[in-house]
């Protein structure tokens, strides 16, 4: 047994390190839903990279395309240069993606983050429509750029801005108020002509809010959702960079609404492997860039094209996937249900393979997710008031490990409710 050094970290990197401050240790090793610190010790991850890891780490069939291509000599650093990894993953987006769900969309590469993609996503709804102010939602998270901070609701967050965060307007999510039809206020104050509300150029929305406590929009209120935007002139964007690629099921999360947004962004686990990588897909009519109008020095990551085809090939040629996720998330939501109902003083939602387990006394979430990380789990908190324990492990995990990770997130709940 040897001793974590971490004096380094602590005196070199900068204090806005945070994942580290919960997880204490210095991790060497990992393949699918394990990890391995330089002590030996190995913990399950429900986490998987905050989403950027669906097909689990060092997945061997992503590494062995990715070794064969670097092995080639193939390239690496690509800009917006036409090369042969992206040829090959657009045409199977088009194969894969796109045709089986009958989508016209084209396809931008951004800078290779989630919040690069919605700031591009913002950039060209303003430019199509002419419009300025964006909607988003109570809770909502987009990132941590400016744009994309502007469209977020946490107030923390928004605060590291350090400018007024301008041309956004926050609306209610589903189930904010606790009512049946939360775009009543909505409706109204877009139709009303002194609501003090400007004709919006788009609005944002996640499906299922994770880093605002796993609040899940209803089917039902994302079609109207859809309905109100198309009726009215404003473009729908959808941020799936955490929820798409699987995460609830079907490949993109509004899937089970039957709706097309006017723009979507993909990051995290488009990738595949964990390289960095973004996409906005957008109708194509709103393809309205000129070039280099919007580009990034590292929006052609050729190595990330390359696990990322590798991904869809393996994993999206059929429905095993998508089937596999609902059965799993399905033990989860069981799995959580029966401590919900053993315990008291908690609730749980979720869809697919996210779910979270809700404190009514908030500071047990992260006490609950200290003792689990003790015990070999990782789970990361959530929420307004950070009192979610979040669930988000891979898609790949076996049915071993998920009980595994089930039973020791139930050791952590019974140890924090006992004060152990």
């Amino acid at each position: 047994m040897t001793t974590t050094e971490t004096t380094v970290f602590e005196t070199l990197e900068s204090n806005v390190r945070g994942y580290c401050r919960s997880w204490p240790t210095v991790f060497a090793t990992a393949r699918g839903a394990r990890l391995t610190d330089e002590d030996g010790k190995e913990y399950l991850d429900f986490f998987a990279g905050a989403g950027a890891l669906n097909y689990g780490h060092n997945n061997p069939v992503l590494k062995r395309a990715l070794i064969d291509y670097l092995v080639g000599d193939g390239l690496t650093h690509g800009l917006d240069m036409s090369t042969v990894a992206k040829r090959a993953l657009l045409e199977t987006m088009g194969e894969l993606v796109f045709e089986p769900r009958g989508l016209d969309y084209k396809v931008q590469f951004p800078g290779p983050t989630g919040a690069n993609a919605v700031e591009a996503a913002l950039k060209l709804a303003r430019k199509v429509t002419g419009r300025t102010t964006v909607l988003n939602f109570t809770n909502a998270f987009h990132g941590m750029s400016l744009g994309a901070l502007s469209v977020t609701g946490n107030a923390a967050k928004r605060a590291g801005a350090g400018v007024p965060l301008v041309h956004a307007m926050p609306m209610p999510y589903d189930g904010y108020f606790g009512v049946a039809d939360d775009l009543v206020w909505m409706r109204r104050a877009l139709d009303d002509s002194s609501s003090g509300v400007d004709r919006p150029a788009a609005v944002i929305v996640e499906t299922v809010q994770g880093e605002g406590g796993v609040n899940v929009a209803r089917a039902e209120w994302l079609r109207q959702l859809a309905t109100l935007c198309a009726d009215r002139g404003i473009l729908l964007i959808v941020d799936d960079v955490q929820m798409g690629c699987g995460r609830t099921g079907p490949f993109f999360s509004f899937e089970v609404a039957g709706i097309t947004p006017d723009i979507v962004t993909l990051s995290k686990s488009i990738g595949g492997y964990g390289l960095p990588m973004a996409l906005v897909l957008m109708k194509r009519e709103l393809d309205q860039w000129t070039p280099g109008e919007h580009n990034g020095t590292f929006r052609g990551n050729n190595a990330a094209f390359v696990t990322a085809e590798a991904a869809l090939r393996h994993y999206w040629s059929d429905d095993r996937l998508v089937a596999a996720t609902l059965a799993k998330g399905e033990r989860v939501r069981a799995s959580l249900t029966a401590l919900v109902d053993h315990f008291g003083g908690m609730s749980t939602r979720g869809r697919g393979l996210v779910h979270g387990l809700v404190f009514d006394d908030a500071s047990q979430a992260a006490k609950v997710a200290r003792v689990a990380f003790e015990l070999g789990l990782l789970v990361e908190t959530s929420g307004s008031d950070d009192e979610v324990v979040k669930l988000l492990p891979p898609l790949t995990i076996t049915d071993d490990e998920l009980t595994l990770g089930l039973d020791l997130l139930a050791q952590a709940v019974d140890s924090v409710r006992h004060g152990h």
